[in-house]
Parts: structure tokens; C-alpha cells; sequence
């Protein structure tokens, strides 16, 4: 069955709102209130009355279930759909489906220094016919024939070092940070390689592409301050550069999710940004990101996005998720360059409906365009 014979069409006056609102992010005016995102994934099949297995191996359905889903909470005129570890299997690693989550890497590439030499570098044509690209354009493609006012092509290329420790086992990487970093520096240049090819591919089908990359295995709990200079700023600044390059871009999705406490400053600088980007941090410690240092960083270089904590959406914390996300507003609605609300990392598939609704009603209440 097609998916779209199971579900009436998205409300077009709903959609001409939603995408006011979100076009007022960047320039803080012009929509009715600040857009909410909650990195919504697999919690839109589950609120359709699919499975979570389901939104990754029907690339189709979960873009619908995902149009929805946005139009049900009242958040982004946008489909969105990918999966935790594209562009892996083009270098080797074996993704394992999962029931409850995305599908996980399930071997490694490296077992010795001298396998990182081994590693082949697909082109685009590899990249084609390979695992990623098919699952990716089988999604878009749908939305662009049947939903083409809520397509965005997105050209997913995820944290480039955390990706890169994948190869090699994230135990492994680690390691190598501490006895050999020139190790960990070839192998985050071969998945930058990869995905930026990717990238490319996409762009090439699709036109500009929104970049989603960010920094999430390389945070103040895992790695110092230092090694994280040496290594994440940099690769994220070549991949971004590569993938603009080949096409994509110019919009730029930085998703940091972790606790970047101790290191968050070090990404002010250096790497890209251009008119159209948007930064997400998670936390600060074990507490969410504060908005007001969100702002105060990055504000004028970046459409910020103060987050609450993913943890709590899976319980009855209606008023708990509204008072922190009214907090988190006060804090940065004002921001230079824009603001959207969002959550600390993907909103987990078994979310309350009502927890996430508590975002949009505090949007409503606290992130009113002429309020401040």
C-alpha cells in the first residue's frame, strides 16, 4: 500500500503558517512565534501507530508519518528522515536493524593501525549504488513527488569524529586519542571523504542541501578540552567545507548533543557558518544548555536553538518540560540571529504526546514575536 493511501493530506492553510514561522526563525519577526523543533525521528511512526523498526526500513512511510506528525504538534512545514550511521556501510561496517532504536553498527573495519591504510575511499558512483544513498533518495524522492511543499533535500553527514570512532571501535579511538591522534586524524579524513561525497550525490539529485552534522562523541565527559581542539573543530570545518563544495549547503544544522560544558567555546571560531545556520547544544554538565550562554556565544553568528532535556519527555512531566522550556525561551528569544526551541537530542519514540505539546504551549506563551 501506498502511504499516502492511508493518511488525508496535510491541511495546506496549516502548512502556509508553519512555513512563515519558520522562515521568521533567522530574522526573529514576521510569523506568530518562535518554531519548535523537537528532533523528532521514530516517534513519528510511533504516534501514527507504527513501529520503530518500521520508520527505518520504509523510508516512504516514515517521511509521511513524519509530515503528520509536524502537522499533528504544530511544528516544522518539513519532512525529514535518515538513520544514525549513513555512509559507514559504503566503508565496510555492517549495520544490525534494530526493534527500538536505529539500526547500530555491528563490526569494525580497523583492528590495526595498519587496517586505517586498507580503508577504501568509495566515489560517487560507489556511493550511488551503495547503502546509504538509496534508503536517503527513496525518502526524498517520495516527498518531493507527493509532499513537495515539505520538502527539504537534507544531505545527513553526522559527526564526523564519532563516525570516524565507529571504524574502529569507539573503546579503540580512544585509545589512539591518548597513544597515536595521527591515527584518529586519518580516519576522521576518511569518513569526511565519504560523507562529503555523499553529500555531493545528494546535491547533485537534489539541488542545495541542508547540512546536519555536529559533535556528540566528543564531549567534556569523554575526551579533554585540548583533544577536542586538535581533532573535532577541524573536521568539522573540512567536512562542512567539502560538502558546500560539492554542493550542498549553504543552510548548516550543528547538532552538539553531550555535555560541552568545558568545550563548547572552542567551536566559536572555527569552524563554518553562514546566514542560513542553526546551533544546537544539549547540556551543560547534567543540566540542559543554557539558552542566555547559547545566545550570548553564538548569537551573532548562528540562529540558536535552546534545548530541554530529551530524559523527560518519556514521563508525565507536562508541567516540568513547560516551565523549562518557558525558561529556556526567556533566555533566548531575543538572540541576533534568530531562535527555535528544540530538544537536547532526538526526542525519544515513546514520548507523551502532551510532553511535547508543552513545548509548543510554551512557545505560544513565552516566544510571542513583539513580546520582548
Amino acid at each position: 500500500m501506498d502511504p499516502e493511501d492511508g493518511f488525508p493530506p496535510i491541511s495546506g492553510t496549516w502548512l502556509s503558517k508553519a512555513k512563515k514561522r519558520y522562515a521568521s526563525a533567522f530574522i526573529s519577526s514576521g510569523g506568530d512565534r518562535i518554531p519548535v523543533d523537537p528532533m523528532m525521528l521514530s516517534h513519528a511512526s510511533v504516534v501514527n501507530g507504527y513501529t520503530i523498526r518500521e520508520f527505518y526500513e520504509k523510508p516512504r512511510l516514515a517521511v509521511r508519518c513524519m509530515a503528520y506528525a509536524q502537522e499533528l504538534y504544530d511544528l516544522l512545514p518539513v519532512t525529514k528522515y535518515y538513520f544514525a550511521h549513513p555512509w559507514l556501510p559504503e566503508l565496510g561496517v555492517k549495520l544490525k536493524p534494530m526493534d527500538y532504536t536505529a539500526p547500530v553498527p555491528d563490526s569494525i573495519v580497523v583492528n590495526e593501525p595498519e587496517d586505517v591504510d586498507r580503508i577504501h575511499i568509495p566515489d560517487s558512483e560507489e556511493i550511488k549504488k551503495g547503502y546509504s544513498f538509496p534508503r536517503l533518495s527513496d525518502a526524498m524522492d517520495y516527498t518531493k513527488k507527493n509532499m513537495p511543499e515539505m520538502f527539504v533535500p537534507l544531505a545527513y553527514c553526522p559527526e564526523p569524529v564519532g563516525s570516524a570512532a565507529e571504524l574502529c571501535g569507539l573503546e579503540q579511538f580512544l585509545m589512539w586519542t591518548i597513544t597515536d591522534i595521527d591515527l584518529c586524524k586519518k580516519l576522521i579524513d576518511i569518513y569526511v571523504e565519504t560523507a562529503a561525497t555523499g553529500a555531493g550525490v545528494i546535491a547533485d539529485r537534489y539541488g542545495s542541501a541542508v547540512i546536519n552534522t555536529g559533535a556528540v562523541f566528543e564531549n567534556s565527559d569523554t575526551m579533554a578540552p585540548a583533544t577536542i581542539a586538535e581533532i573535532s573543530p577541524p573536521a568539522l570545518d573540512k567536512l562542512v567545507r567539502k560538502c558546500m563544495k560539492n554542493g550542498a549547503g549553504p543552510q548548516i544544522f550543528y547538532h552538539f548533543c553531550g555535555n560541552h560544558k568545558d568545550d563548547y567555546m572552542l567551536f566559536r571560531e572555527k569552524i563554518v557558518y553562514t546566514p542560513m545556520t542553526i546551533m544546537q547544544i544539549g547540556y551543560w554538565d547534567r543540566e540542559m544548555f543554557p539558552a542566555k550562554v547559547l545566545k550570548d556565544t553564538f548569537g551573532r553568528l548562528a540562529t540558536i536553538m535552546p534545548s530541554v532535556d530529551t530524559k523527560l519527555f518519556v514521563m508525565p512531566n507536562q508541567k516540568a518540560i513547560y516551565d523549562l522550556a518557558g525558561m529556556q525561551l526567556l533566555g533566548g528569544r531575543d538572540s541576533p540571529s534568530g531562535c527555535i526551541l528544540g530538544t537536547a537530542c532526538e526526542v525519544p519514540p515513546f514520548s507523551h504526546p502532551s510532553n511535547i505539546h508543552s513545548l509548543v504551549r510554551a512557545s505560544q506563551d513565552f516566544g510571542r514575536y513583539g513580546d520582548w
